[in-house]
Parts: structure tokens; sequence; C-alpha cells
């Protein structure tokens, strides 16, 4: 018996018809086991849910977060905004950022956190 592939540009949807919910993805890097696209329950995939997991330490070492919404045909790197709202909620619990995370923030935190220097006259 011998199978062959039909060639078409379809490509079956990995997210359920009635989510028209923005779905967060963390690609996170798992050491000697390589980087991967960690798996996400679809009811969880929000971003409140991410940002709390990555607060508690769910990921070893995040690389980029991918945002997209089907419903609305978009996809986006969010990992600056991410980072910087990672970090602007440790500051309002004057606590340090996970180790978990630090790396991430810092290369994804742009924003340039230098104080402005005032010239006296």
């Amino acid at each position: 018996m011998e199978f062959i592939m039909r060639s078409s540009s379809w490509t079956p949807s990995i997210v359920p018809n009635d989510n028209v919910e923005t779905v967060y993805l963390v690609a996170d890097d798992l050491g000697r086991l390589g980087r991967a696209w960690r798996e996400a329950d679809c009811e969880t995939a929000d971003l409140e849910t991410v940002l709390g997991d990555l607060l508690t330490g769910q990921y070893s070492n995040p690389i980029r977060i991918v945002a997209f919404n089907t419903a609305e045909h978009w996809a986006e790197d969010v990992s600056e905004d991410v980072a910087r709202e990672l970090r602007r909620r440790c500051d309002l619990q004057m606590r340090e950022l996970p180790h978990t995370i630090s790396d991430f923030v810092e290369r994804h935190d742009v924003r340039d956190r230098r104080q402005l220097t005032l010239r006296l006259v």
C-alpha cells in the first residue's frame, strides 16, 4: 500500500475555531535538551497566566514570547512588552527579578534605564 500526499497551501489550525482570544507562547531554552516552544493549555495561554508562570519560575530560561490571534490574523514577538511588564511588577512589589527570568528581562527590556542628569547653571 502506498500513500501519496497531495500538495496544498492549506494548513490546519492548531487553535480551536471558537477561541478568539490572543494566545501567548514561550520559547524556552532547556539547556542540553535544546530550545522548544513550551506546551500550553488552550485555556491558560493568556497573558496573565504566562506572566504568572514566568514570575513563579515555570520556565527555565525563556528566550522569546510570541502572541498570536487567528481571528484577527496577526502574530507578533511581544518579548519586549512582557519583559517591561515583568520588571514593572517586580518593582511595584519591591522585589528582585527571579533568577529564571532576569536574563530574559535584561535582554528584552531595552528602555534606557540611566538616570538623567540636570545641568547646574
